[in-house]
């Protein structure tokens, strides 16, 4: 299925040389983009570079910030890396109306001390290059380099418009059990895992929140069929909860907060919430976690529905054979991750010969591209306990 171009800018194309798992990647992108692959080729980490691109532009972020919270550049190089090691990264960015409005590339190394430092950073608008660095400021003050202008207002006027783009990028894995326990870990604000998600609901104007928690009782209904009524209440001492009533034999149900909410309906009540959150790229981890299968074949029908009212872009990593049985997913929106000594290949299932060749002749998707993603043995794990 294409979906629309809505009004949204996205991420058009990725490139990256030295990133974590990989060598060297580029790859188109697409609104909506599936990330397959073994058990440890890289799927996180490779959502993980668009992450770092917002972690540049967020508050109290910044390029030093961004690579300290990952450890440090001999942590994000990847292990195969030799004659050139710098780190690279590049994304194109579709707007409004051009195919490829903005075009930002980063490549960084550290010093002798272990400090990242930039190497290059240009961006291009429309095709025309109107930063590179390093320039001449930056020869004459080196220190420069550890900084990147895109995170400096006073110097990225000319193309701000790209760093509030970066500023929407949003990660979602929701962790059930951070929710259920947040007053464990206060201070995390937007904290992707979970554990200011009912605060996150509580900050939203209370119009808004109404409206989407309606839509998503609705949903829940579906999913959850004891479930009758679904509401934002907070207690005695001002905290925010969730409450859902579910069918019982007392005549009045039974309530429960999201203390007692299962895994799976905390995880498709996360989802919801983000879906129906107008913000920028959608990155997510594995969402059939926790749900059923007949819930997992229709979320990518609701990604295409999301995209047809606002655009927003969604790249999803998964696992699910279920999650990818939806007819409308075309070649183009699958990704595939082949882990190799010499680092993961990314290619587009699209220009797999074989994969292509079995989706025409009629074979369901799942089963022309999971197999590509098996481990060469898995029924040695059979023989474990012996």
């Amino acid at each position: 299925m294409k979906t629309s171009v809505g009004r949204s800018p996205r991420f058009s194309e990725l490139r990256l040389a030295n990133w974590r798992n990989f060598v060297h990647v580029e790859v188109a992108l697409q609104g909506r983009v599936f990330l397959i692959g073994p058990n440890a080729s890289g799927k996180s980490n490779l959502l993980d570079a668009f992450r770092f691109l917002r972690d540049l532009v967020a508050l109290g972020g910044g390029f030093q910030e961004a690579i300290a919270k990952r450890g440090g550049v001999s942590r994000l190089r990847c292990l195969a890396a030799r004659r050139y090691p710098d780190v690279e990264i590049g994304v194109a960015v579709a707007g409004l109306e051009e195919p490829a409005e903005w075009e930002y590339y980063l490549s960084f190394s550290q010093d002798n001390r272990q400090r990242p430092f930039l190497k290059r950073e240009i961006v291009k608008q429309r095709g025309q290059k109107i930063l590179e660095r390093p320039d001449a400021d930056d020869r004459r003050d080196p220190a420069r380099l550890h900084q990147t202008h895109l995170e400096q207002v006073n110097v990225n006027l000319n193309f701000r418009t790209l760093a509030e783009f970066l500023q929407t990028v949003r990660y979602l894995h929701l962790v059930p059990q951070l929710v259920r326990e947040s007053d464990r870990y206060i201070g995390r604000g937007q904290d992707p895992f979970g554990s200011d998600f009912l605060e996150q609901v509580a900050r939203t104007p209370e119009r808004t929140r109404n409206a989407r928690l309606r839509k998503i009782a609705a949903a829940l209904k579906v999913a959850v069929p004891q479930l009758q009524e679904f509401q934002f209440f907070r207690d005695d001492v001002g905290t925010p909860h969730l409450r859902g009533r579910y069918e019982h034999w007392r005549p009045q149900g039974a309530w429960q907060t999201e203390e007692q909410f299962s895994d799976g309906t905390l995880r498709l009540l996360g989802l919801l919430w983000a879906v129906l959150d107008e913000a920028g790229p959608l990155l997510l981890e594995e969402p059939e976690l926790s749900l059923h299968p007949d819930v997992v074949r229709f979320l990518p029908q609701m990604f295409a529905r999301m995209q047809a009212r606002t655009g927003r872009q969604v790249l999803v990593s998964s696992h699910s054979a279920d999650l990818l049985r939806d007819e409308g997913i075309g070649l183009d929106e699958v990704l595939l991750l082949r882990p190799h000594p010499e680092g993961t290949r990314v290619e587009l299932a699209k220009d797999i010969a074989q994969a292509k060749a079995l989706v025409e002749g009629g074979v369901p998707l799942p089963d022309a591209v999971l197999p590509e993603t098996r481990p060469p043995k898995p029924q040695q794990l059979a023989l474990f306990g012996n």
